[in-house]
């Protein structure tokens, strides 16, 4: 007999954080099914409904919700917060600022259902690095968030994950995980930082904690990949379909002298090699010029927003002496993510690319339930 497990998925997005979550798997533990999800874009309510019909939803801001709004008494509460205001390409306005001050709607509802004994026995906020080190001081965010957790008796921690352990993108994101005490004791940990997952950043960011923040730091700990997945190729459109710029060798020549070096390489090697580039403004000799990052690392670069500060990103192939240039397109996007090709997404390039920039990679959310939030709330149930 399998055990239920349900979540509430806030800031939900297209449903990603969803996927990870509610996959079976062996030892009688189900899903972590998504009973309730809320978002307040328009377009990302449209392909979360579009994909998971039978779930409720409630589109508005975080804020408009009550308690009443939410069923019964979940085991997880996902907040995958507006990143906007902490991350690098945003303006840096912290948890203060309006989009991720949204954080704190979130929580007036957290602290709503503990009242009402509804409280979720584990709350996981997902958000960029950049939280460790935004605000007024540097990770004035992260303490704040952290202190709050702690003075509603959780216990907390946190892990930095990359997708790239997982999927052919770099993109490190910082996972909070906050548990009840008696789930916290069943939950997998270390005395002490190690592995990839406890970061040098994260590391220093604990350590500026409050104390009433570090009495209640706990490091979790979390299975580690056996090896990367670095191709990239694997997961593109054949080449005779897909769509090349006329104006490739003009975009080619914006690159840097090192990163010329690395095409030209590619190219003499006479090899198909397959790169990721994103267009950056770098500052030179006291002016701002427009550059192209090239990588051949086997590497998509970190999927951003088509207006999230930097360009789209470009996929680079070099083949029989020469390079061609074209676009990520939205559905390779989505395989970045870890997203079947069965999802359904927005008929326009720009819509798709705007909600797999701004989700959260399937398979890292997986190996997070499965490595620990499973673990720790069947525990819970087992012993009930």
């Amino acid at each position: 007999m399998s055990i239920r497990l349900t979540a509430y998925e806030f800031f939900a997005g297209g449903g990603l954080a969803g996927l990870g979550l509610n996959g079976a798997n062996p030892g009688g533990v189900s899903g972590i099914e998504t009973v309730f999800a809320n978002d307040m874009d328009r377009a990302k309510a449209a392909a979360f409904t579009a994909n998971h019909p039978r779930i409720p939803f409630h589109l508005g801001d975080v804020w408009d919700l009550t308690t009443a709004d939410l069923p019964g008494a979940p085991d997880l509460a996902w907040a995958s917060s507006p990143c906007q205001d902490v991350s690098l390409a945003g303006g840096r306005g912290g948890l203060t600022a309006g989009r991720s001050g949204a954080f704190w709607g979130f929580w007036r509802l957290i602290e709503g259902l503990s009242r009402e004994g509804r409280a979720p026995g584990i709350i996981v906020l997902e958000n960029v690095i950049g939280l460790l080190t935004s605000g007024a001081a540097q990770g004035e965010d992260f303490a704040a968030v952290c202190t709050a957790m702690a003075a509603g008796g959780w216990r907390i921690g946190a892990l930095e994950m990359d997708a790239a352990h997982w999927l052919p993108q770099s993109r490190p994101r910082l996972f909070v995980v906050a548990m009840a005490e008696e789930i916290a004791a069943a939950a997998p940990q270390t005395r002490a930082p190690n592995g990839p997952f406890h970061s040098s950043r994260l590391i220093a960011a604990e350590a500026r904690l409050p104390q009433a923040a570090r009495d209640a730091w706990t490091w979790w700990s979390l299975p580690v990949p056996s090896r990367r997945n670095l191709d990239l190729d694997a997961l593109l459109e054949p080449d005779e379909t897909a769509v090349w710029l006329d104006d490739g060798e003009a975009i080619l020549a914006l690159a840097a002298p090192l990163h010329r070096a690395r095409l030209e390489a590619a190219i003499a090697s006479g090899r198909r090699t397959v790169g990721a580039a994103y267009r950056r403004v770098r500052r030179e000799n006291g002016r701002k010029v427009q550059r192209l990052e090239i990588r051949f690392d086997g590497l998509a670069g970190c999927l951003r927003t088509p207006a999230g500060g930097s360009s789209r990103q470009y996929v680079v192939v070099c083949d029989e002496g020469r390079a061609r240039v074209r676009r990520l397109t939205g559905r390779e996007a989505a395989r970045l993510m870890g997203v079947s090709d069965d999802y359904l997404l927005p008929p326009s390039q720009s819509a798709a690319l705007k909600l797999m920039g701004d989700a959260v990679a399937v398979p890292v959310v997986r190996a997070l339930a499965e490595g620990l939030l499973k673990p720790a709330l069947s525990a819970r149930r087992a012993a009930a």
